[in-house]
């Protein structure tokens, strides 16, 4: 009797020394945006540090996915109906919670790799995230808003599927590239790697990543939080002067 209970306190411990863990990385943890950002490569990369340094031999070898996530935010999105010759505003949904960038890096489709079920738990493509919709509205129109949501976000770079952007190496190093679009918002992003065999996820893990903005666009920004009353006055008495110059050098020339 002792030794079963000893043996069933010991197995979680057991357990977790025979999981592969993962050592990951990013090339820059910190990246600051100026007035000539036009984008950035991040470089996600790491090791795979399996139990007693030996990889598991098997017919299909363990792969590595890679997400990454920028701050989540509350947004609506309205749906466009043309109406006697002219494009209105129809419909609309609030997300509560949706990623303002999405990336997903792997060595083939994600669908190839797990199964919807797992794809949902973890979030593993465009078509699993979860993206908070508001209470009321029929599946249908989640499935309707959500695809045009995605698909805006698609076009203008700020979610991405890279089925062939990870290399792994002797089974052990691998590394993956991800596109920071000039348009990316500020924020505390999240690296999120995931080993994964035979559609299970054995190990995960995150770095954090700041994306922020630099020089004139930092202080402009901090201005606007801090002393919005005397950003916007700034704003207005720059625009009055500039209109002001603009209608003297057109009068005089």
């Amino acid at each position: 009797m002792k030794r079963a209970l000893t043996l069933a306190l010991l197995a979680p411990l057991t357990m977790a020394a025979t999981a592969p863990v993962l050592v990951p990385d990013v090339s820059s943890r910190d990246v600051r945006i100026a007035y000539s950002f036009t984008g950035a490569e991040l470089l996600l990369f790491g090791a795979i540090l399996y139990p007693g340094g030996r990889v598991p031999q098997g017919d299909t070898p363990a792969e590595v996915v890679v997400v990454v996530k920028g701050p989540p935010e509350s947004i609506v999105v309205r749906e466009k109906e043309k109406v006697a010759g002219i494009w209105v505003n129809a419909d609309r949904m609030r997300y509560r919670s949706a990623p303002s960038f999405y990336a997903i890096a792997s060595a083939r489709p994600i669908e190839r790799i797990v199964d919807e079920r797992t794809r949902a738990i973890y979030e593993l493509g465009l078509d699993s995230l979860q993206l908070s919709p508001s209470a009321g509205t029929s599946a249908e129109d989640q499935a309707r808003f959500a695809k045009g949501f995605v698909g805006l976000r698609e076009r203008a770079g700020l979610y991405v599927e890279a089925p062939n952007a990870v290399e792994i190496t002797d089974d052990v190093l691998y590394r993956a590239t991800i596109t920071i679009p000039a348009r990316v918002p500020v924020g505390k992003f999240t690296a999120e790697t995931f080993l994964i065999r035979d559609g299970r996820v054995l190990a995960a893990a995150v770095r954090d990543i700041d994306i922020r903005k630099s020089g004139f666009e930092r202080f402009v920004a901090i201005a606007a939080e801090q002393a919005s009353v005397l950003y916007g006055l700034a704003a207005v008495l720059l625009s009055v002067g500039f209109g002001w110059a603009a209608g003297a050098l057109w009068r005089r020339f």
